[in-house]
């Protein structure tokens, strides 16, 4: 069954927004007296937890910041697109879980950037698509993960100018995550249109599709 419907502004939209934010915060970081990076994680200090919510949108410098873009909207995308009706509550859950994380275990220096929730994002679209057998989901997280192929080593410590406590922490609470979180009965529903949801009789029409959204109708048996 065609998805092409899922593509409007809630798919891309909070994507979009984020990269945005992401962008207005370097530009205000950079162009006036504002040191927004003291609102980065400071793990285990009290005043380090606003970095929790904050950490996504600040970035060191120009690089960091475009090495983020491309892979946060890509699998910002494909979250919204495969777990329409769950994927605000995921994204809030993925903010939340790694950067508190990354508070509880990183080192005592500020940790900026997205790249804790690409961690989370890639590790979560890869672990649910195997849980749900998905060859669709896989195939674009690996394809995301093919072309940034840093993301599998920058979970060592391999460089300490790197946050890799940020992205292991993403990365494991993706997986956790995946793991628990329900999204069968969504994942039904996100591949029939609103369209046709509502009135008793549509119900009886969606029960005409099977558990992987294909149309599979009664057969029914002609009285004779």
């Amino acid at each position: 069954m065609s998805r092409s419907y899922k593509f409007d502004i809630y798919t891309y939209g909070v994507p979009v927004l984020l990269v945005l934010s992401m962008w207005i915060s370097f530009w205000l970081n950079t162009h006036t007296r504002l040191n927004l990076n003291e609102y980065g994680i400071m793990p285990r200090a009290f005043s380090g937890l606003i970095g929790i919510v904050c950490s996504p949108f600040l970035h060191a410098d120009l690089n960091h910041l475009w090495s983020n873009t491309p892979p946060i909207l890509l699998l910002g995308i494909a979250l919204f697109y495969f777990f329409r009706y769950e994927a605000g509550r995921i994204f809030m859950l993925a903010v939340l879980l790694s950067g508190f994380m990354t508070w509880l275990i990183g080192r005592e220096s500020y940790h900026i950037g997205a790249s804790g929730l690409i961690y989370f994002l890639a590790s979560f679209l890869i672990s649910k698509g195997v849980i749900k057998k998905s060859k669709e989901l896989v195939a674009l997280s690996f394809a995301v993960v093919f072309f940034y192929g840093s993301l599998v080593w920058y979970v060592f410590p391999i460089d300490n100018a790197i946050s890799w406590e940020g992205h292991l922490a993403g990365a494991i609470a993706g997986i956790i995550l995946a793991m628990v979180i329900n999204t069968t009965d969504l994942e039904v529903k996100a591949k029939i249109p609103k369209t046709i949801r509502g009135t008793e009789q549509e119900d009886w029409f969606l029960q005409q599709f099977d558990e992987n959204g294909d149309f599979a109708p009664f057969l029914i048996d002609e009285e004779e």
